[in-house]
């Protein structure tokens, strides 16, 4: 849960714009889109591993 206090004297627009900061900081905003639809453990799982075969490839044509 993400909580702040609001200063002596912030802008409204100030405070908002903080708490935006705040909320994308501390990853609510990732979760929320992670969980908007239910995803099968099989498809986590192949993604996962899709993002790792990438990740893999992008790292040996580094290398090379």
């Amino acid at each position: 849960m993400v909580r702040m206090l609001v200063r002596e004297r912030e802008s409204i627009q100030e405070a908002v714009r903080r708490f935006r900061k705040l909320v994308e900081r501390s990853g609510v905003k990732k979760e929320m889109r992670r969980r908007e639809y239910y995803e099968k453990p099989s498809e986590t799982k192949r993604k996962a591993r899709l993002r790792a075969e990438r990740r893999a490839r992008r790292e040996r044509m580094m290398a090379s």
